[in-house]
């Protein structure tokens, strides 16, 4: 649809792109990225013809841009530059039909059905249709935008640049346009170019980006490829974090703040934090821990400060749905958002907790095994465990934790030959909790010092819990 061939272009004999080359396929939702002073807007103006390129070429559908005329360019492609602070003196519909001007075939045209037609359905499409007797000056930055983008509809292009389209938007318009255009590519065959500034949108809508750094191509690929985060801090100069989208599979960036802005003080995880009533168990801590945990409620992996462990009757208490455990914690006047809330059929005076130290760092240990009603020590009802690591640990080191916790709770139950009961209720979870300060872990499995003394910390507490029954 669009080759680029060896491009390079800028104003007034300053060259801001240099050497270029890419293409850009029929229905494909094209992103142009980079930091500011990058040469996306130049680039965008050069595909457009709106300037003349210094060196290097550009085709559309296999001819050379600059053989177009500008009416036969107007159908072909459309632009939706950013917004500009001037408005014309027209209505809304007024402004949208310009876009129908490269259409006509006479000097002087008629208004025929099929442009209003085109017209009412590029405002229905772009909720202006109930702005169309009023003025332009009279909207607002987002509404505005909607406007020049049903303009650019109405021409029936088959190329849609865009600069910063979700620029003025708040979120429900960016998520309507983005889908409409994605839609589009497909149903349509719509090629779209666009720059964007929100990495974010556009990993989740483009089929490839290209990354602009100081005029040169950084990098062209799929979304996936380009937002690492060796290339993103290299052309953005900050300090960025890649997460997987929690439910499709394209990259999502966050900022990560300098160390004096986290206002997260150091804490030694231990008994401190610990309270026990008749009822329940509760640790809460003054900062944030991050979690992985299979708990009734803050399951998952996620920011906590408080974790309830509540002693309910065999066969009293089981909440089914999610949103039922999450009522029950509430009303016990815990936030779900802030929680990490079990249930245990054990009495809480078969609670064990213990400081496990390493070398430099240390695991404070919770547990809780077995119910009142399991006299036999080969039998164990409901066993909960919870695991805070004073410690910095990645992702990796995270999901290892709770693998080399769960090994170790097998493999000691083995060696006791005792069999866990099922009871009446959920009861039976496992929670790692890392105070984020401290020593770094990139590992936990069971042959680092981290996973060894977690292993350790698990069978020496589990074992306790269950003889503190005797």
């Amino acid at each position: 649809m669009i080759k680029v061939q060896a491009l390079s272009g800028g104003y007034a004999g300053k060259k801001v792109l240099k050497n270029l080359s890419f293409s850009v396929e029929k229905g494909e939702l094209f992103g142009i990225l980079g930091p500011n002073g990058s040469g996306k807007t130049t680039l965008l103006k050069l595909l457009s013809g709106m300037l003349k390129a210094k060196h290097g070429s550009i085709t559309v559908l296999g001819k050379p841009l600059e053989s177009y005329s500008a009416k036969a360019l107007a159908k072909l492609m459309a632009v939706l530059p950013q917004l500009s602070t001037d408005s014309f003196a027209y209505t809304v519909k007024e402004t949208v039909s310009l876009g129908r001007y490269a259409h006509q075939k006479r000097l002087f045209h008629s208004w025929s059905f099929d442009d209003e037609k085109i017209v009412q359905e590029a405002m229905a499409q772009t909720g202006v249709q109930q702005f169309q007797h009023q003025h332009l000056q009279t909207l607002s930055g987002g509404e505005k935008q909607r406007v020049f983008l049903a303009q650019a509809l109405a021409q029936q292009p088959e190329i849609l640049l865009l600069d910063e389209p979700t620029n003025h938007l708040d979120l429900s318009y960016q998520k309507e346009l983005l889908e409409l255009l994605k839609k589009w590519t497909k149903t349509r065959n719509l090629t779209v170019v666009s720059i964007f500034h929100d990495l974010n949108i556009a990993a989740l809508y483009c089929d490839r980006l290209l990354l602009l750094h100081n005029g040169e191509m950084e990098m062209i690929h799929h979304p996936n490829e380009v937002l690492k985060e060796g290339p993103v801090q290299a052309v953005y100069q900050t300090n960025i974090k890649i997460i997987p989208h929690p439910c499709i599979s394209k990259p999502q960036m966050m900022f990560v703040p300098d160390e004096q802005s986290r206002e997260q003080p150091i804490l030694l995880l231990d008994e401190r934090y610990l309270q026990q009533t008749k009822e329940m168990i509760v640790f809460h801590t003054p900062i944030f821990l991050k979690t992985i945990s299979s708990a009734l409620v803050g399951s998952g992996i996620g920011w906590r400060h408080t974790f309830v462990n509540h002693s309910v009757e065999k066969n009293n208490h089981d909440p089914h749905s999610q949103q039922e455990k999450a009522v029950f914690f509430t009303e016990k006047g815990f936030l779900a958002t802030e929680t990490v809330g079990m249930m245990t059929t054990a009495k809480l005076r078969h609670v064990f907790h213990q400081l496990f130290k390493g070398d430099g760092f240390s695991v404070f240990m919770v547990a809780i095994a077995g119910d009142e009603q399991h006299t036999d020590r080969k039998e164990a009802g409901g066993m909960n465990l919870w695991v805070f690591v004073n410690g910095n640990l990645t992702d990796e080191a995270l999901v290892q934790s709770i693998v080399t916790a769960t090994e170790a709770k097998a493999k000691i139950l083995r060696e006791l030959e005792i069999e866990e009961k099922i009871t009446a209720a959920a009861t039976d979870s496992l929670l790692v909790a890392a105070a984020q300060n401290g020593k770094q872990f990139n590992e936990a499995s069971a042959s680092t010092p981290l996973g060894k003394l977690i292993a350790h910390g698990v069978k020496a507490s589990i074992k306790a819990a269950i003889f503190s029954r005797s």
